[in-house]
């Protein structure tokens, strides 16, 4: 601590190996708390590593870092560790800016997207609320520069053409008069022949005004830039630095210079507002997330409208009360007994009441089941899932054992209230819709339930709503596929990988500048919403309810078809980083 505070106020690229170390490890804790997957991790950290000559080798698990970094001249150790792990997206996607603003400043180049001016921006505005507005604002005020930018261009060009033009004029008309000696070649500089040509405003063969003046033929004007377009293309490949990887060696990184001075305080400072960000949402509006979510859940398991209200109000009423209890730093598997049994208790007690003007209500004994998939634990099922992809067994087993903990302490509330109120649930009974009606409301369903879920692990609006869209088309065709015979497996297999290819593309598009900056989100904030929902949560409570009952070979026939979608998921997203991502690609 003593070194880096000798350092707090010197650039970073000129600062110790303690303090470009606090640095690195800090910015892959906060991505751990986030509850990114390890590979990630490792994968932010050497981004911020690289631009500092700094080398890293870091162990990551669920809740701690060991990290080692060297810079060649001194080497230190860092272990840190995390008094548990959660969900949240803003801050994933605010450490990718964060990344790319360090890296420009330090003299190397963006990784996220080209417009690096949004990053930049963003990171002078931490203390705003809002930071997906405030990077929306920074987009559109760089397009309208770039737009006034052009439209300045193009009217310097033309008053430029006209002034060569009248230059032109006046001297083949002193020529013809006499009075200035004509070029003996019968030559005449090109921008003579570019001032008519813009003047004019279109290319012409130009014919009779070269027999006229005398002047020789060349090639159209489109032509020409067509071919300075190329060279300078040409030349901007050879010159343009590495991307998405490291270069061979490290010679000659630190040497470069950095474009602004950044201090090691200024990191902190930045690292520090990210931190303490606020959640998005308040534990009202993440319990209407909640609900919306569960009962959309219910619909797309075949729930009817009676199993959508009781799932509505039970799992509202969970998560707000476990976004409370999780403010007193609750222990989560105590917290997530109480949310579930609440939850369970309030769905069935909803739907008791309403038995009271319609008995109808009181035959939906599975409702409740849909009030506890709130707490499905999806995004380290995933990211351990994908670890394990990586080959990254300490952490992927880590993840997987903390998923199943979870969904433990969930089922044996459930049962334990399935239990005390005499319930006995046998499944959803789907309503009798016409085909094209019931795709249209998976569509809908689908769409309102990614939304609920991505509202939940915090992400901003627009986030929010381009997982939603991939989750709608996702998930609607593995149901439609599911209908026409396709194994409930597979179709979780084809959905995940889509979903991993349309984040991708959307990646992609926002890095070519096909689509605006402010929409380049992280792939894992885009892909585990939009599959959250293909979590075959049901499958899982009913392998415990069947095991409470001791109907043992019923308990183990759940399981297994659990298991089985479960792990077709994350297998689905990593085939899509294996076909869009080269580092995925190639074991190296």
């Amino acid at each position: 601590m003593e070194d880096i505070e000798r350092d707090w106020d010197k650039p970073i690229q000129d600062a110790g190996i303690a303090a470009k170390a606090s640095v690195i490890v800090r910015v892959g804790m906060l991505d751990l708390g986030a509850g990114t997957g390890s590979f990630r991790v490792r994968e932010m950290m050497h981004r911020i590593a690289y631009p500092l000559g700094v080398h890293v080798r870091a162990d990551v698990n669920l809740t701690d870092i060991g990290a080692a970094c060297t810079d060649g001249s001194g080497r230190i150790t860092e272990v840190v560790n995390l008094p548990t792990t959660g969900v949240n997206t803003e801050r994933i996607w605010l450490l990718e800016h964060f990344a790319d603003w360090f890296s420009v400043n330090l003299g190397t180049g963006s990784m996220y997207h080209r417009e690096t001016q949004v990053s930049a921006g963003l990171m002078q505005h931490l203390d705003m609320r809002d930071a997906s507005q405030v990077s929306a604002d920074m987009a559109k005020q760089l397009r309208e520069k770039r737009h006034q930018a052009r439209v300045a261009e193009r009217a310097a060009a033309s008053d430029a053409a006209v002034e060569d033009y009248e230059a032109a004029i006046a001297g083949s008309a002193a020529d013809a008069d006499g009075d200035t000696n004509p070029n003996t070649d019968g030559e005449v500089n090109e921008t003579v022949i570019d001032a008519l040509v813009q003047a004019d405003g279109r290319v012409d063969d130009a014919d009779g005004s070269a027999e006229q003046l005398q002047l020789p033929r060349k090639r159209p004007l489109r032509e020409r830039v067509a071919a300075s377009a190329r060279a300078r293309a040409w030349r901007e490949r050879a010159q343009r630095p590495p991307q998405n990887g490291y270069a061979e060696h490290f010679d000659h990184v630190g040497v470069a210079r950095a474009t602004h001075t950044v201090t090691v305080r200024d990191v902190h400072k930045r690292l520090d507002m990210i931190e303490r960000r606020k959640p998005l949402y308040s534990p009202a509006l993440s319990g209407l997330a909640s609900a919306c979510a569960c009962a959309s859940f219910v619909f797309l398991l075949g729930g009817a409208p009676y199993d959508m209200i009781g799932a509505f109000v039970g799992a509202g009423l969970g998560q707000w009360l476990r976004r409370r209890l999780f403010a007193h730093h609750l222990n989560q598997f105590f917290v997530t007994f109480v949310c579930v049994a609440v939850a369970a208790f309030a769905c069935v007690g909803t739907l008791r009441l309403i038995g009271l003007f319609n008995p109808v209500a009181l035959q939906h004994d599975t409702a409740y089941i849909g009030a506890m998939l709130f707490v499905i634990p999806g995004f380290p099922l995933i990211t351990g899932g994908l670890d394990m992809a990586k080959i990254d067994f300490p952490s992927g087993v880590q993840r997987v054992m903390y998923v199943l903990c979870i969904i433990l302490m969930a089922t044996l509330a459930g049962w334990m209230v399935a239990s005390l109120v005499h319930l006995n649930p046998q499944g959803f009974e789907s309503p009798d819709l016409n085909p094209w009606v019931t795709g249209g409301l998976r569509a809908l369903f689908a769409f309102i339930g990614v939304w609920g879920f991505s509202m939940m692990f915090n992400s901003p609006q627009r986030m929010c709503l381009v997982a939603a869209t991939i989750g709608m088309v996702t998930d609607t065709l593995r149901l439609e596929l599911v209908d026409y015979g396709l194994a409930p497996e597979a179709g979780a297999f084809l959905g995940a990988m889509l979903a991993g290819i349309l984040a991708s593309a959307w990646r992609s598009a926002v890095r070519h500048r096909l689509l605006p900056p402010h929409l380049g989100y992280p792939r894992i904030c885009l892909t585990v919403p939009s599959i959250v929902i293909m979590v075959p949560g049901m499958y899982m409570y009913q392998a415990m309810f069947h095991l409470g009952q001791f109907e043992t070979l019923l308990a183990l026939d759940w399981a297994f078809r659990a298991f089985m979608v479960i792990i077709c998921l994350p297998i689905g997203l990593a085939m899509a980083r294996v076909i869009t991502d080269k580092s995925w690609r190639y074991d190296v």
